[in-house]
């Protein structure tokens, strides 16, 4: 219901911040990094392990290589080390070596439903009584971690939080709404950086967290975190 004089949509990344509207320098900017829940929703996107579907992963599947295919391309190390940089995964090793277990045995990695057992066979040596709500947040982090994996996520808000001073009017403010703990350390440490540079005149000294009574309308609100900064007057 807008017309193009209101609203205008451009299909980009966030790292092509500066290529929005080269032109002009913007008042407030915000910052969505969750991903929509139309695709969280949808089997075919691969996004969540509650249901069976392909391992995708992909923002735009269109782009890119699924996540399955991105099992098979990294070694032991390197998936520990995805689990534990994208997700802070306790259990990285573990799971990281009953992939590479699986692989061995050929036994194909290429559907959520089958990476959700492979996750819960590596948590097998956990008491009884753990490995419910652990395989919960083992299946929530390992599939966080290897969506940022697939899409270049962090890569993409480093060149956003790099180029925002850019895009921003004198005075102009931002704020940035984020999911996880190394997206929000990430914004955290880079308004900081340019505060003590002089880019910025004020920044968030805490998150701002949604209220209970969000959180009852929209559970996925839960995790989100706000981080708001303001460009300073001077060039």
């Amino acid at each position: 219901g807008f017309s193009p004089e209101i609203l205008t949509i451009r299909r980009m990344n966030f790292a092509q911040l500066d290529e929005v509207a080269p032109d002009q320098k913007f008042d407030f900017v915000l910052a969505d990094l969750g991903v929509s829940s139309m695709q969280i929703d949808n089997p075919d996107r691969g996004f969540s392990y509650k249901v069976d579907g392909p391992l995708d992963l992909r923002l735009n599947p269109h782009t890119g290589i699924s996540g399955a295919e991105r099992l098979l391309e990294l070694n032991r190390q390197d998936l520990t080390h995805m689990f534990i940089e994208n997700a802070d995964e306790p259990y990285a090793e573990q799971i990281a070596n009953n992939i590479m277990k699986w692989r061995y045995m050929c036994k194909p990695i290429e559907t959520t439903t089958a990476l959700r057992e492979c996750i819960t066979e590596a948590l097998s040596f956990l008491p009884k009584y753990e490995q419910k709500e652990a395989l919960k947040k083992s299946c929530q982090r390992c599939f966080q971690a290897i969506r940022i994996d697939v899409n270049g996520e962090f890569d993409a808000l480093y060149a956003f939080m790099e180029k925002l001073p850019d895009v921003l009017a004198p005075g102009g403010r931002v704020a940035i709404l984020t999911f996880h703990s190394g997206e929000d350390r990430l914004v955290k440490k880079a308004f900081q950086t340019f505060q003590r540079q002089g880019v910025y005149s004020d920044v968030a000294r805490d998150v701002i967290r949604p209220s209970a009574e969000e959180c009852i309308r929209n559970s996925r609100a839960k995790s989100t975190k706000m981080r708001w900064a303001i460009r300073s007057n001077l060039d």
